[in-house]
């Protein structure tokens, strides 16, 4: 018989590491992970760009900035371990623009707080040689950003979870939480499953999760869609590396940018437009109960009314390749819609609070038996083995005892 026997709902990256991390530090647990689909990493974790973020863009003290660092070492270390592709092919993120400059200096302020490896601001001229076709009047040069292939360590998470005496649950959809003496039962349909303490990695699903355990109602999760184009084949030459753009601090999307992928491939991309579905892949996807829930929450239309005008610009580059590729061609001048073909699409759960604002920072709480991930947006696959620490961390504190 297990010791104790924890529960984890989600296998994607975060949940399975953190099912991972709970087997390797505490002989005797069985974790078990329910996932609803028929493979791990099926949503966010599988359509995930491939980049290991060396932890540039993160607000110096908030859990991204603290576990990416933390993550990146890890990650790097298991990978090369378990022969998993790690490639640090480096990244530039360029100014274009005068008006860039400040918003620059203040990013290589905030990686030169968060300790990110050999960053450097680079010229004009520097950056032709790092990358001859690329454009800008300056940048930002981060020669330990890596891609790596993220499906393929989930599945390795999963066999080292199941290694240890646990079990990958697939093809069960929890539809039930209900907290009893001494443990939490999970259904499926009629099927229960008891353990001693659970942990929701939902992703996508996490608010309507979180509330079959009677957490709080908020952040609610409001699903974007991120879609890309691909290099044609015989123009995969003309990046060597990853080309970013010096992000909007009002968002925490890193726009349009150049992602060389392990496979050899090279996406544009990604933008970022409302889904009308929580798993919605294409513009046609719609989900009547997902669109009456972005509708009857507050926090949508307060968020609409901020950013209408950057939405609008959004969409019209999901409509039109022509539209899409307008930015791109500021980064590497001359690529344009006769390089690129459609590629595939993710959806990033966001986290929006009532107020209309993005949550920006991991959140994750405990209460009782429950632990909780209501926001973990990029970098969480950089910093999985660390927000696996983390997590661990948070079940396990106060001796082992239920908060």
């Amino acid at each position: 018989m297990a010791d104790e026997t924890v529960g984890i709902v989600g296998a994607g990256i975060v949940g399975l590491a953190t099912g991972r991390e709970i087997a390797r530090r505490r002989p005797g647990t069985r974790v078990v992970v329910f996932e609803k689909e028929q493979r791990v990493a099926a949503h966010q974790t599988g359509h995930n760009s491939g980049v290991v973020h060396a932890g540039i863009y993160y607000a110096p003290g908030s859990l991204k900035a603290d576990l990416c660092v933390r993550g990146v070492s890890l990650l790097k270390e298991y990978c090369q371990e378990r022969g998993v592709p790690y490639e640090e092919i480096g990244k530039l993120v360029v100014a274009v623009r005068e008006d860039e400059l400040g918003r620059m200096e203040a990013l290589y302020e905030r990686a030169r707080n968060n300790h990110v490896p050999d960053l450097r601001k680079i010229s004009k001229d520097e950056i032709r040689e790092i990358e001859p076709n690329a454009g800008g009047i300056a940048a930002l040069h981060s020669p330990r950003t890596a891609i790596t292939d993220y499906p393929a360590i989930a599945r390795q998470f999963a066999g080292d979870i199941e290694s240890s005496g646990g079990e990958v649950r697939l093809g069960f959809p929890v539809t039930g939480l209900t907290e009893v003496s001494g443990g939490v039962d999970v259904a499926s349909g009629e099927e229960r499953v008891r353990v001693d303490r659970l942990i929701l990695c939902a992703g996508l699903q996490s608010d309507s999760v979180a509330r079959m355990a009677r957490d709080r109602k908020d952040p609610r999760i409001v699903p974007f869609r991120g879609e890309y184009m691909l290099l044609k084949p015989d123009r995969t030459d003309l990046v060597r590396g990853l080309v970013y753009p010096v992000p909007d601090p009002r968002y925490p999307f890193l726009g349009v940018h150049f992602t060389p992928r392990v496979d050899g491939s090279v996406e544009i991309g990604p933008n970022a437009v409302l889904a009308l579905a929580r798993e919605g892949y294409k513009l046609s996807d719609v989900s009547l109960r997902d669109l009456a829930g972005l509708a009857l929450y507050p926090g949508v239309w307060r968020m609409a009314a901020q950013h209408w005008r950057t939405g609008i610009k959004e969409y019209r580059g999901a409509l039109s390749v022509a539209a899409f590729m307008r930015d791109a061609g500021d980064y590497v001048p001359g690529v344009g819609t006769s390089d690129v073909i459609r590629g595939g699409a993710g959806v990033r759960a966001q986290a929006l609070d009532p107020d209309g604002s993005l949550v920006d920072d991991f959140r994750i709480h405990r209460r009782g038996r429950v632990t909780a991930v209501r926001n973990a947006p990029s970098p969480a696959a950089t910093a999985s083995m660390a927000i696996a620490e983390h997590i661990h961390d948070a079940v396990f504190a106060s001796a082992g005892d239920p908060a």
